[in-house]
């Protein structure tokens, strides 16, 4: 496909052992506009068929735009629900619309027809504010047998996420209450609500409830162009979910990933038990470069995720099927990294490599005191990047490096020794990713608890294609992706590196 940008992914599922995910797709070229929802399939995860366009603006209900959308399994049959943007003298008036597979022999489901006689579905009636009114959830069905679908929306500057009723998945009805909200948060984009289990990395279907499991409620914020998410309790009666005590309900709050990451929607594959996250990544560059080269945005690489032992968080970890795509397998034995030591990893391709690399966690009687002020990570991995030396850290990779170090993406721990327990800082620091300075060039961070007991070792794996460096940090307690365009570390010029810059010795 050429001169196109691609965006959100939308309704991804599997069904009759088929993998689908459709995404937002811009028939007008790499920037944003003429969306439509383009469409492909898989067997594995990894190796894809694009088929024709699923779904394009067609009828009064949908005529302006086609936004993002989830699907819902009912039946046994797939059922899709997208945003559609009608005409009306209201600017971006939103409502909600329905389609359905056409041919349910059809095991690429090509085709897809709109209810016609039932569309929309759902309006922003009850004084919804008509401009804030989309992206409509992966449908949940209760222990009453009623269905339940949450759209992302705004009352003031307060996130809301409503909340609708079903009985049979067509006519809807506004509940009074929404599912969440909260304060000065701005509109709630993509949604996403979905069970996890208390214990075992097993996924769940959606309507799932009980005492075994708990819940994660995820949306995008538009302001910030990133996505939070927090854990916390359905309940199914009252239809209210609440955060637990313990997670932050803005824009501080956990994160699928810290670094470019949007539009995330997630799937129960019901083949391999497991809850499937697919996120958006788009570019670093400008309009012009992408303009020019005649494509903008990605999928990011699918991800499984599960609810980590301390129940405070997720893991992610990549799906397991990429590993089909290694080749050419190098290994160094462990060794101590000394003090300012840098050792090139030889004998791959580094402009196209699945690293997994294993730090052994310093003492923490020799881990830097933490800074009470020290609370933004993404702030602290600016004021501190690689080449700043700490004590314990920063250690890790020099990812798309070039000979003489000109062009290196960063991805590195820091240990500190906050009120005599660990915290471990994760950055990706791309400030010397590329000779063109034009380009977004944002380090980002997250910070990782980490208890000695379980996390004796520091894992970072990072997955690096070319322009993309997906790095998982402790067995996926943090997931940082970033975008980078190297002029000198292209192809056989890039170099991988294990670097130490610390004080204190590092066992790799």
């Amino acid at each position: 496909m050429a001169s196109v940008e691609f965006t959100d992914p939308n309704a991804p599922m599997v069904y009759n052992g088929i993998y689908h995910l459709f995404y937002e797709w811009s028939t007008s070229g790499p920037v944003y506009g003429g969306i439509v929802w383009a469409h492909a399939t898989s067997t594995d995860l990894v190796n894809w068929m694009h088929h024709e366009i699923a779904i394009v603006p067609s009828e009064p209900f949908d005529i302006k735009s086609v936004w993002s959308g989830s699907a819902t399994i009912i039946n046994g049959k797939p059922v899709i629900l997208y945003t559609g943007i009608i005409k009306s003298n209201q600017w971006n008036y939103q409502v909600q619309d329905m389609a359905v597979p056409k041919n349910l022999s059809d095991p690429y489901l090509v085709e897809w027809n709109k209810l016609v006689e039932h569309n929309p579905v759902m309006k922003p009636t009850d004084g919804v504010n008509v401009s804030a009114f989309r992206d409509p959830s992966t449908g949940w069905k209760g222990p009453d047998g009623i269905w339940r679908v949450t759209i992302g929306s705004q009352v003031g500057n307060n996130g809301v996420s409503l909340l609708f009723r079903s009985d049979d998945f067509i006519h809807w009805t506004k509940a009074e209450e929404p599912l969440h909200w909260a304060k000065d948060t701005g509109i709630w984009e993509c949604p996403l609500f979905f069970p996890v289990a208390v214990d075992g990395k097993e996924g769940l279907d959606t309507s799932v409830v009980g005492s075994s499991v708990k819940h994660v409620f995820k949306v995008g914020l538009d302001s910030a162009k990133h996505e939070y998410h927090t854990i916390g309790t359905y309940n199914p009666k009252m239809d209210k979910y609440t955060p637990d005590n313990r997670s932050i309900d803005n824009a501080s709050g956990l994160r699928f990933d810290y670094g470019k990451f949007y539009g995330s929607k997630t799937f129960f594959d019901k083949e391999k038990k497991r809850r499937v996250l697919w996120g958006w990544v788009n570019e670093s560059s400008c309009a012009a470069d992408y303009i020019k080269k005649g494509w903008s945005g990605l999928q990011l690489v699918p991800r499984t995720l599960w609810l980590a032992e301390n129940g405070k968080q997720l893991k992610l970890w990549p799906v397991e099927e990429i590993e089909r795509l290694r080749t050419k397998r190098v290994s160094l034995q462990s060794q101590v990294m000394k003090r300012c030591s840098i050792l090139e990893v030889p004998g791959l391709t580094a402009s196209q490599a699945d690293v997994d690399v294993k730090f052994e966690l310093p003492k923490l009687k020799d881990a830097e005191i933490m800074d009470p002020s020290w609370v933004n990570p993404q702030l602290l991995c600016s004021s501190k990047p690689a080449s700043v030396q700490g004590k314990s850290g920063p250690f890790g990779l020099l990812a798309l490096a070039s000979k003489k170090f000109e062009e290196q993406t960063a991805i590195f721990f820091r240990v500190f020794n906050h009120q005599n327990n660990y915290v471990v800082l994760m950055c990706s620091d791309q400030s010397r990713s590329s000779l063109e300075k034009s380009n977004d060039q944002t380090t980002y961070g997250a910070c990782i608890d980490v208890d000695p007991h379980h996390d004796n070792m520091l894992s970072l794996r990072s997955l690096i294609d070319h322009s993309i460096v997906e790095s998982y940090g402790v067995d996926g307690k943090a997931v940082i992706s970033a975008r980078v365009y190297p002029k000198l570390a292209i192809d056989n010029e890039a170099r991988l590196y294990v670097f130490n810059n610390g004080t204190e010795d590092v066992k790799s």
